[in-house]
């Protein structure tokens, strides 16, 4: 059977023979089909059903092939039309095409010929429609609508995000691990002119330095041993889009110096080539260190800073927003309670105590893993202390600021907080190091050295 795109077709033919053998045909292949013999009948039909596809002869007494064309799409402007044609009418066939029809058969032609220019046609419109559907369910996933907030802090966020998505000005995410900022950087890309166009995301901290500029800028066949062929870049593949550099203070200064040029001059070059390239793209870029202080160290560019932070966005840790994790709790809630097919009405309010007293170490992406577990393990219509984690059961410190009442040096205090964190990101996986480093947003050889350095036990 033809994959249809609807299921009511309006076959408008003045010859009475090829008028009942297409309905017929094209019947057996599922289409509920309406005929009328000439174009003033047609239009009276199309106005009373909205057809999904229109099959009409060009030349027609009282209303020509064109002229209900025109009638049919000012009344949907989405129907899809066929012409009919016989042979010394194919201009015209053309000139309708124009006005909107999307293909045109010329007679004779068999009905299996028919059917499988139909078929094409359908074909071609169901994959526009899912296309339309995907781009709308895509935007919908990124509007920054979906970064759930109450608290004046991400009301703050929310209304820098509407400010700068309709500009190109280069944006900075300053965050902990956790607290959304890819969230925000795709928000700002697809509530922006450029939504139409590529979102990329490089994690520069997964990049191997000897990879970053070939990942980024691209090469040529044979600029290095095993560059069997072409490869565009990041840069070049986000041309026209956002390219979001997530953990930018991970690039080593040799590079920082390329990254430099490139957004000044906007070019790039492939390796392997000295053929510059224009690219034109909006950065984003999203940082869990602060940049200020790395500057100090001397581990990052002052003026790439410069460069790349003209508007600046702080996203406040979960602890510092508690008023949220409600919200943030129930959505969670419901995004994998039907995801799993699962009737859960919420939480216990015991449940609830625990979420918003736990510090959350991992942030958002640490609440959204538990909500996660919790779901998986609950059996009732709601979700109770029993279904939560033991570390978040059992009361983990609050913060290095609560119970640490002395004033300690702030290296000690940052090593306190990464230490705190990783042993809660361990806790809530049990233990598996490749998750616990996700939950913490960091690759597996940081987590790793950070637990040497730290010399946190993980037995």
């Amino acid at each position: 059977m033809m994959k249809i795109c609807g299921h009511r077709l309006l076959i408008v033919e003045d010859e009475p023979l090829l008028r009942i053998t297409m309905a017929d045909a094209l019947r057996k292949e599922g289409w509920a089909v309406d005929v009328a013999e000439d174009g003033v009948k047609g239009a009276a039909l199309f106005e009373q059903h909205q057809h999904d596809l229109v099959l009409s002869d060009l030349v027609m007494p009282r209303l020509g092939g064109i002229e209900l064309l025109k009638r049919i799409k000012a009344l949907n402007p989405d129907t899809t039309v066929v012409i009919i044609t016989a042979h010394g009418t194919v201009d015209r066939a053309v000139e309708a095409m124009r006005e909107g029809a999307v293909d045109f058969i010329a007679k004779p032609f068999s009905m299996a010929q028919l059917v499988v220019r139909l078929s094409n046609v359908c074909s071609v419109r169901i994959l526009r429609e899912q296309n339309v559907r995907l781009q709308a369910q895509l935007e919908q996933r990124h509007s920054f609508a979906n970064i759930i907030g109450k608290s004046r802090a991400m009301q703050e966020v929310f209304e820098l995000i509407r400010l700068v998505a309709d500009s190109d000005a280069s944006v900075i995410v300053h965050g902990e691990s956790g607290t959304g900022k890819e969230m925000v950087a795709s928000a700002i890309h697809f509530n922006s002119p450029r939504r139409a166009k590529p979102y990329l995301r490089v994690s520069c901290a997964s990049l191997p330095e000897s990879l970053i500029e070939s990942e980024l800028f691209g090469y040529e066949k044979g600029a290095f041993t095993g560059a069997s062929e072409r490869r565009i870049g990041r840069f070049e593949a986000a041309s026209g889009g956002t390219l979001f550099l997530d953990e930018i203070g991970e690039l080593p200064l040799t590079f920082q110096v390329k990254l430099l040029r490139v957004l000044q001059e906007r070019q790039i070059e492939r390796l392997g080539s000295n053929r510059p390239i224009d690219v034109d793209v909006r950065i984003v870029s999203a940082s869990v260190r602060s940049l200020e202080e790395e500057i100090q160290q001397a581990r990052f560019r002052e003026d790439l800073y410069f460069r790349i932070n003209t508007v600046a966005i702080d996203l406040p840790p979960l602890r510092e927003r508690r008023e949220d994790i409600p919200l943030l709790a129930d959505s969670f809630l419901q995004e994998f309670a039907a995801d799993r097919r699962r009737e859960i009405e919420g939480y216990t309010d015991d449940a609830i105590d625990l979420l918003e007293m736990y510090p959350w170490p991992g942030n958002v992406r640490e609440l959204r893993n538990v909500v996660e577990r919790a779901v998986l393990f609950c059996r009732g219509p709601v979700v109770g202390v029993e279904e939560l984690p033991p570390n978040v059961r059992g009361g983990a410190p609050t913060s290095v600021a609560a119970e640490t009442p002395s004033v300690v040096p702030m290296s000690k205090a940052v090593e306190h907080a990464e230490a705190d964190a990783i042993r809660a990101a361990l806790g809530a996986t049990q233990g598996k190091r490749a998750e616990a480093a996700e939950l913490l947003g960091i690759s597996r050889k940081t987590l790793w050295e950070k637990i040497k350095t730290l010399e946190i036990s993980v037995d």
